[in-house]
C-alpha cells in the first residue's frame, strides 16, 4: 500500500494538471470534482489541496527556477505532467516539508507513473541541479 503522502501527490499533480489545462479554475472546486472520481480519501485530498494550492500561489518563482535548471527549455516546451512533477517537488524543497532526497525520488515516481519515456531521467536530471543550487545535496 501506497504511503498517504505518495497518494497525495499523485492526487496533487492531478489536480495541477486539471488547474492548468482548465484554465486556473479554484483548487477547492477541482478537488471536489476529483473526489467524486477517486472516492473519498479526506486526508489524501487535503494533502493533495494543499500541496497544489501552495504550488499555485508560487507558480511564477517555481518557473523560474525549474527554467534555469532545465538548461536549454523553456517551461512552455516542457509537457504538461512534467512542468507539474517539478513545482511540485520544488515546492517541497523550498518549504522544506519534504527532503530533498525524498522530494525528487517522489517526483520520479510521478514522472515514472503520468509521465513519457524520458519523463524520469529529466525530472531527475532538472530537480538534481534545484537541490544542488540551494545547497541540499
Amino acid at each position: 500500500m501506497l504511503r498517504l503522502e505518495t497518494r497525495g501527490r499523485a492526487r496533487a499533480l492531478q489536480l495541477l494538471y486539471a488547474w492548468e489545462l482548465q484554465g486556473a479554475p479554484p483548487v477547492h472546486d477541482m478537488a471536489a470534482g476529483l473526489s467524486r472520481l477517486t472516492g473519498p480519501e479526506p486526508r489524501v485530498l487535503d494533502f493533495a489541496e494543499d500541496l497544489a494550492g501552495r504550488v499555485i500561489a508560487n507558480v511564477d518563482a517555481l518557473d523560474r527556477q525549474a527554467a534555469v535548471a532545465a538548461e536549454n527549455w523553456r517551461m512552455n516546451r516542457i509537457a504538461v505532467v512534467e512542468r507539474n512533477i517539478l513545482r511540485l517537488a520544488i515546492q517541497e524543497m523550498m518549504d522544506g516539508t519534504a527532503p530533498p532526497k525524498v522530494a525528487i525520488d517522489e517526483a520520479v515516481r510521478l514522472a515514472h507513473w503520468f509521465g513519457g519515456a524520458k519523463a524520469a531521467p529529466f525530472v531527475n536530471g532538472v530537480l538534481d541541479r534545484i537541490a544542488h543550487s540551494l545547497g541540499r545535496l
